[in-house]
């Protein structure tokens, strides 16, 4: 018997709920390119797993069991290797998440004295990792760059906590962060962090309307923005978007004392930016004259760290509120273990600091651990498409977490782009945002991480924190395009329309059955909307929004929101499930699939097309990609329609905006709203033009 028959018979009799049924054949070794089949296992090689922090399905289903079975035991013991100043009550978890006991609420390590700015940078400086590099900073263009140890971030973060302090910021006050991805990024959320205040970040690409709701909603002691920053070729000058979300929101009533704004001389100048005497202040004419060193301000574990404003279905964002005990706990371990980190890692992730992704793995989660982060100001494809690769071989990445929107991207062009680069220094790969499908995997896998990096492909939200359900990386083999199985503490049910659990392989709506140290705690001033929108769909359960089936092997595959499943003649149809198959088609390379009414059916399927660069339209070609659908799904799941689409509209974070899809698809052209938040607002007229091709 083959060594790799003994692995996949080795592994497979420990993985959860009767995965011994896989077929060995297809098991594949991490170092031998992947095959085309669905099912296809991913082994890790021996290598990988025998260093790995979990290294087999055993050791994982010992230590989730220890976190289902004794939850407070579990977390304690890992809480305890950060510094408290003072440690929380006999009562590590306080729970409700059912509507009809009571209001819902979480609390974990409550009566816990710390602080997270202190367990992110004094703790490691103490350590003895002063001298290690915290940050390794890579501008917009090439060559231009910059590092902090963590000593001298450290004494940054304390300048400016000392000059918030200064100017009458408290423990408890919210401050706005308006920043394009500068050093001074992470620096302003651990300042904010080290005095207790409340950090509200707002992602510079949304403009004055998205910028002021927010500003109203959280009313904050100042505003921390910059004059104007690059983006790839384009320069965006972020002052005079604040400026005007300043004007909309004192008409409101609510108005900001202090714009805190540095000067991005590589954008623009001083002189061509507006300035407002007594309001605007250049950041480095006063923070560099305060002292390095700042007190810390203990907090205790449920006291509110920062606000994060995600999209609501009614159109006004919900203020998503985290707190810092269990928030610091559940960072650190997720970002630990999920990545199997080790001191030597540099690890870049790929997201903006804007997004949940950027506050949990570029700044927390990765700083607890006392890692070397790299932060990039610039877009992965400029000057070209290669600047991914140039990055990593450049600081000799080994961590790479980035989200399939860029894999797309980089898939477009061609692959020397990516060949031409070493990439030796990768190790681990990830993946966030969204399912990423299978054919992406493979490309992401094979090409990118040379069929020997595995991919944690992680599943989690801006309202957990953290990752839920994601792969360990030398734990269990990986399928590609699921999220495998639950991170510890993590109890994934998923249930039937009517809210009955359902058990082995299924389909259906995935909840949380009890919480978890990272999970929100509220919606900032609407605790009756939280518990509407999360906690009443399904009573004693969170429910993530989210459809996902579980397979005969106990794996996880996310089918995307539920209310992007489409409903054709009864059958329930996930729009990933259809956007995996037409993607799999070698002249596709990106799908977009939405739901249309239909006399007949109810709904049909409306497949918005992006092919292969200089791939011709054709009738042929629409009926291949339809027969993928036909083949891989079945006849029930086929689009009636393939629209050729060059571009999809995409926020600026590459989320797809299904909405005006779907109003294109159902030609309502007058109903398409404002199109101003799309990172290419062109994308659409191309498809108005396009409807009847």
């Amino acid at each position: 018997m083959s060594s790799n028959h003994l692995r996949h018979v080795e592994f497979m009799s420990l993985l959860p709920s009767g995965a011994g049924k896989i077929s060995q054949s297809n098991a594949v070794v991490l170092g031998e390119s992947l095959a085309s089949e669905e099912n296809d296992l991913v082994f890790p090689s021996k290598e990988f797993s025998d260093q790995a922090l979990v290294s087999s399905p055993q050791q994982y289903m010992e230590m989730h069991k220890r976190s289902m079975d004794d939850p407070a035991g579990f977390w304690s013991d890992i809480a305890s290797e950060f510094y408290w100043k003072q440690k929380w009550g006999d009562q590590v978890v306080s729970e409700n998440l059912d509507v009809r006991k009571g209001p819902i609420h979480v609390e974990w390590f409550k009566g816990g004295i710390t602080n997270i700015c202190y367990n992110c940078l004094d703790r490691n400086v103490e350590a003895g990792l002063g001298d290690k590099i915290a940050i390794y900073w890579e501008g917009n263009e090439r060559d231009v760059d910059a590092s902090l140890t963590y000593s001298e971030l450290l004494q940054q973060v304390c300048q400016l906590a000392n000059y918030l302090k200064d100017h009458g910021v408290k423990k408890g006050d919210a401050v706005v962060i308006y920043l394009p991805m500068l050093m001074e990024f992470p620096i302003a959320m651990l300042a904010c962090a080290r005095i207790g205040a409340v950090h509200s970040v707002v992602f510079a690409g949304f403009f004055a309307d998205s910028l002021a709701q927010r500003i109203i909603d959280c009313k904050p002691k100042l505003i921390l923005t910059c004059n104007a920053f690059k983006r790839g070729p384009k320069t965006i000058n972020l002052k005079a978007i604040v400026d005007a979300a300043l004007d909309i929101s004192s008409k409101d009533g609510v108005s900001v004392d202090i714009c805190l704004t540095y000067d991005n001389p590589s954008a623009t100048t001083r002189e061509s930016t507006k300035w407002q005497t007594g309001r605007d202040v250049w950041w480095q004419d006063v923070v560099p004259k305060y002292p390095t060193s700042c007190e810390v301000e203990w907090v205790d574990a449920e006291d509110p760290l920062f606000l994060l404003y995600t999209s609501g279905s009614t159109g006004k964002p919900k203020g998503v509120l985290h707190t810092t005990g269990g928030y610091m706990v559940y960072t650190a371990t997720t970002f630990k273990y999920a990545f199997d980190y080790k001191s030597t890692d540099v690890y870049w992730c790929t997201a903006d600091c804007g997004w949940i992704t950027g506050h949990s793995y570029v700044t927390y989660g990765p700083m607890l651990n006392g890692t070397t982060v790299v932060v990039f100001e610039g877009t992965p494809n400029y000057p070209d498409s290669g600047r991914c690769w140039e990055i990593v071989d450049k600081y000799k990445i080994s961590i790479l977490y980035t989200a399939p929107t860029l894999v797309r991207s980089l898939m477009r062009d061609d692959d020397k782009f990516v060949t031409n680069h070493s990439r030796k220094s990768l190790r681990v790969l990830g993946s966030v945002g969204e399912p990423i499908n299978p054919s992406h995997w493979r490309w992401f896998f094979n090409l990118v991480g040379d069929s020997r990096c595995p991919i944690s492909d992680t599943w989690w939200q801006t309202e957990t924190g953290g990752f839920m359900i994601t792969p360990l990386p030398g734990a269990w083999p990986q399928k590609p395009g699921s999220a495998t199985f639950p991170f510890f503490g993590v109890q994934p049910v998923i249930v039937d329309e009517k809210g009955n659990e359902i058990e082995g392989e299924c389909s259906g709506y995935l909840c949380m059955k009890g919480s978890w140290p990272g999970a929100f705690r509220t919606l900032f001033g609407d605790h009756e909307r939280y518990e509407t929108t999360y906690f009443k769909p399904f009573a004693g359960y969170y429910f993530s929004g989210d459809g996902c089936s579980r397979d005969k092997d106990g794996y996880y595959w996310l089918t995307g929101r539920v209310d992007d499943v489409i409903n054709v003649s009864g059958h329930r149809i996930g729009t990933a499930e259809v956007e995996s198959a037409l993607a799999s088609h070698p002249q596709c390379v990106e799908a977009a699939v939405v739901g249309v009414e239909h006399e007949v059916k109810g709904q049909s399927i409306y497949a918005f097309v992006t092919l292969v660069e200089g791939v011709p339209y054709s009738e042929e070609l629409r009926k291949s990609l339809i027969l993928m659908v036909r083949n891989q799904i079945g006849a029930f799941a086929a689009p009636d329609r393939i629209h050729w689409a060059p571009g999809l509209p995409k926020t600026r974070s590459g989320k797809i905006m299904r909405r005006i899809l779907r109003k294109i698809a159902s030609r309502q052209l007058e109903e398409l709203g404002d199109i101003s938040t799309l990172a290419d607002p062109s994308v659409v007229d191309q498809l108005i033009a396009l409807a009847d091709v």
